[in-house]
């Protein structure tokens, strides 16, 4: 049987709607109508499933089924063909994440472990269980021992896994560390890799507050300062402590200088050494806020090539520049090659050249100059570095309101549904009573109130026209009175540009939580996923 069938079968036997599961599971209408259909089949262990096993035991004591407990309920769904068992759930949601991680290439893959990409597919997604799991993951894991071999490759595997690069150099010690993983248990992973992996950088980010940012290194208070700056014509520099000393004397030489040309710059050079040193980070933040202040454009060239700790790094370092919107990122598409490390940064001022062989950082040499003849020849070579980059991502400040929108319409109109994982409630689902409420509460002057409703009116029609056609399905967080009073809770005006936050009260807060609910049982091709808590970090698809 499946689980669409034993859903089915309780409702006969209890005679209750849909309307009753849904108000007591709160699980959205449109969410259970696939669940009735076969669409959709709710991950085990999840507040869905947990609620609608409760759901069905408040039922059934109500009409004296004193045998159909939550256990029995729960036991029922579990022993259904397309539920999948929690170790099989942990190997799918593992495999997903090594082919995120490691951008392993599918139909390639498929082909070398002779499965159809199809079933693959349906494996990931949660509607199909692999026949065989243990052949299944034997040949996963031996084709992805065998394809990594580089350094970089190796070092990913080793951050993924949580094991040292040492342990893994051979391929069968690749392909058992893998095999095991896979089938390990990845709520466990998540708790072991919190302290130090991707959930540190997504709490990171997730409570990064730009105003505070900015009163933390006094940014606002910053003055560019004139004061003169001796520094030879050319300099060299040997090993990390000088290569980092070359990094502010470049700092400072852009930062003191009367040039206002943007400013150029690339490194594949590791990160660890420098980030392991007490004071250089806060040195280099701050020479590179001093641009900022300036008023200077900065085109940084990342480099994708890296290890994940190396990558956690960086972003952590950038985000809160990007923030700024000064900051316009780009990537080289290619992979570099793997025996030289190179770093090249040039500003109207001056250009820093650095180079050294992979694996012998502390070893190599940094070269800074000032010279008019030798800054031609690196800035031709940083802007022809520049034209083979692509951009990383798209930054929109409010001098580019329009081309946002414009963005945003021409999404609209994009095929395939949509699926968000929100940190605030989405404004496309509030009564226009609600936000004249909360914006008369919070003072906004009858201009900048205009250019709100204007820009949530135009998001509600976007949103309209989408559902038409295609799904959006959206993950919210419900916050009760304590958590909501933590941290103050604003609404989603990212597109308008507000200077400032726009809060809710906590009344405010529910009052938009039931209009979104009310949202989901109107609108068939909407469906609202509502958990417990606060979510780490936004992610839109």
């Amino acid at each position: 049987m499946k689980f669409c069938e034993q859903l089915g079968k309780y409702i006969e036997q209890l005679s209750c709607t849909a309307k009753e599961l849904c108000e007591l599971s709160g699980i959205s209408p449109s969410t259970f109508s696939r669940y009735r259909s076969g669409e959709r089949i709710p991950e085990i262990d999840t507040v869905a499933f947990d609620g609608l096993c409760n759901a069905l035991e408040a039922v059934a004591r109500e009409k004296g089924y004193g045998d159909m407990t939550r256990e029995n309920i729960k036991r029922a769904f579990l022993d259904c063909e397309d539920i999948i068992p929690a170790d099989r759930e942990s190997m799918r949601q593992n495999f997903n994440t090594l082919i995120s991680a490691l951008d392993i290439n599918i139909k390639r893959m498929c082909k070398e472990i002779n499965y159809d990409v199809s079933t693959v597919f349906r494996i990931r997604n949660g509607t199909r269980k692999p026949a065989d799991p243990e052949r299944f993951v034997a040949a996963i894991a031996d084709f992805t021992a065998r394809e990594l071999r580089t350094p970089t490759e190796i070092s990913a595997v080793a951050q993924l896994v949580g094991c040292n690069e040492n342990d893994i150099e051979d391929v069968s010690q690749r392909y058992e560390v893998i095999c095991k993983w896979l089938f390990s248990d990845h709520a466990r992973q998540s708790r072991e890799i919190k302290s130090g992996g991707i959930e540190k950088f997504l709490d990171k980010l997730d409570e990064f507050d730009l105003n505070e940012y900015i009163k933390a290194i006094r940014f606002d208070e910053m003055k560019v300062p004139a004061l003169p700056f001796q520094l030879p014509v050319s300099k060299s520099y040997f090993g990390i402590k000088e290569m980092m000393e070359s990094e502010l004397d470049f700092l400072k030489a852009t930062v003191l200088s009367r040039s206002n040309e943007p400013v150029i710059m690339y490194s594949d050079m590791p990160m660890k050494e420098m980030a392991d040193d007490p004071e250089f980070p806060k040195k280099w933040m701050f020479g590179m806020a001093l641009m900022l202040k300036k008023g200077l454009h900065l085109c940084q060239i990342h480099n994708l090539d890296r290890s994940l700790e190396d990558m956690m790094l960086g972003l952590e370092s950038w985000i809160p520049m990007y923030m700024t919107g000064q900051i316009a990122p780009y990537y080289l598409k290619n992979v570099q090659n793997n025996a030289f490390l190179h770093l090249l940064k040039v500003s109207g001022a001056a250009a820093l050249s650095g180079e050294a062989v992979a694996g012998f950082h502390s070893e190599g040499r940094y070269y800074l100059t000032k010279s008019k003849k030798e800054l031609g020849y690196y800035r031709k070579r940083a802007n022809d570095l520049l034209s083979n980059a692509c951009p990383l991502m798209e930054i929109y400040r409010s001098d580019r309101e329009k081309d946002f929108s414009d963005f945003l319409t021409a999404d609209s109109h994009r095929r395939g549904g949509r699926r968000s994982i929100l940190s605030a409630l989405p404004v496309y689902t509030m009564d226009n009573d609600l936000l004249d409420s909360i914006l008369d509460r919070n003072g906004i002057d009858d201009r900048r109130g205009r250019d709100i409703k204007a820009y949530v009116s135009e998001r509600k029609k976007r949103v309209e026209s989408i559902l038409e056609t295609m799904t959006i399905e959206d993950e919210i967080c419900c916050l009760s009175r304590e958590e909501f009073e933590t941290r103050p809770h604003a609404l989603d005006l990212s597109g308008v540009f507000c200077a400032s936050d726009v809060l809710y009260s906590y009344d405010d807060y529910s009052a938009h939580l039931k209009s979104t609910e009310r949202y989901a049982q109107t609108h068939e091709n909407y469906s609202l996923n509502m958990l417990s808590g606060r979510p780490s970090a936004i992610c839109k698809y």
